[in-house]
């Protein structure tokens, strides 16, 4: 019954704002959207999933709610030497397991962001 997870969505107060931090900071090319108001927003990933931001004031963007979605990275060390020089929040170090390493870092909101990066023996 169920196909695939449609998206993970992100609750954001400020959508221009997010915007702006999802696309020229970290890169990410607008897919589906709202339109100027900036309401929803989606950024399909190259490998699958979607991310989708919604501007509203009924829920609290925040790195405690629970749920994180994470991202394949392909150079790790270089992605954090970049975001830490453009003044990009971090919460915590990096985190070593035996597949991967991993750094959370927070969007304007303070949503949390996993950026992931498998160990070259656990990359396929």
């Amino acid at each position: 019954m169920f196909l695939k997870v449609a998206f993970t969505m992100y609750p954001v107060r400020d959508g221009a704002r997010a915007r702006k931090f999802y696309e020229e900071t970290l890169g990410f090319t607008r897919g589906s959207d709202s339109g100027e108001d900036a309401t929803w927003t989606e950024y399909d990933m190259p490998g699958g999933g979607c991310l989708a931001l919604w501007q509203t004031d009924r829920m609290e963007p925040s790195a405690d709610a629970g749920g994180s979605i994470a991202f394949e990275v392909s150079d790790l060390d270089a992605l954090l030497e970049r975001l830490r020089a453009e003044g990009v929040a971090f919460d915590g170090d990096i985190i070593q397991s035996p597949v991967c390493r991993m750094a959370v870092i927070l969007d304007p909101d303070g949503n949390s962001l996993i950026l992931h990066q498998l160990h070259p023996a656990h990359a396929t």
